[in-house]
């Protein structure tokens, strides 16, 4: 790695809370690991399209840090929990590509294209205990979305659950509520997908769009403990 770019990532961890330094470590062990061989330029390879990568339950319980995996239309790689602020997790990748999320919900990316600049839900949030919603329940949402400074864009979304399904992570089935959020809006219309804990409602799996033509699939490699216990 460059000199300039660690000096300043290290700047950058230096604002964060103390677990941006996970970053920093994995960005100075000269890509060992699965985190460090994919990360780079994680948001951009997972949207334009690049080989998927398929990390081993032995890859990820070596690393200290929480995980996640981002997958495109054609492609995916690793991040890993760089700073916590409030609600919102910063999931980076090794040239600073971010994807937020609050309670699991996409809520903006950083580089990429297109890129997620903002989503906003007005009113009470349903995410804080999907396992609990009524069938028919709606959401309103406005995005943000770059190119094309398409800002504002006002959509609805339709909760309805279809039911328990197991779902394989890392080698372990799970047994999870499968939550469909139907999207519509002007130039919207597409499906979210939420795989949930049905005791506790956090999200382990899902497919969200960043824009009205791109989604991303996220799963939960080794979740961020806090988020466990808060729910």
């Amino acid at each position: 790695m460059r000199r300039s770019a660690l000096a300043n990532l290290t700047r950058l961890a230096g604002s964060r809370l103390p677990l941006a330094l996970a970053l920093l470590t994995t960005l100075t062990m000269a890509g060992c690991g699965v985190v460090g061989r994919t990360s780079v330029k994680t948001v951009q390879l997972a949207i334009k399209g690049k080989p998927d990568v398929q990390p081993t339950a032995a890859q990820v319980a070596a690393k200290p840090y929480p995980q996640i995996k981002v997958t495109g239309p054609s492609g995916g790689a690793v991040l890993v929990l760089g700073n916590v602020d409030g609600e919102r997790r910063a999931w980076y990748s090794a040239d600073r590509s971010i994807v937020y999320l609050t309670d699991g919900l996409v809520v903006g990316t950083y580089r990429g294209q297109p890129e997620l600049q903002g989503m906003h839900i007005e009113g009470e949030s349903p995410f804080r205990a999907l396992h609990q919603i009524a069938n028919g329940t709606t959401v309103r949402r406005r995005y943000d979305v770059m190119p094309g400074y398409r800002f504002g864009m006002e959509v609805t979304g339709t909760l309805n659950t279809l039911g328990r399904e197991s779902v394989e992570i890392l080698g372990q089935s799970r047994e999870l509520l499968h939550v469909r959020e139907r999207l519509r809006g002007t130039g919207w219309s597409s499906n979210n997908d939420y795989w949930v804990d049905p005791s506790n409602g956090f999200i382990w799996k899902s497919v969200q769009a960043i824009a009205p033509d791109t989604s991303l699939e996220i799963i939960q490699l080794k979740p961020y403990s806090q988020d466990l216990k808060a729910q």
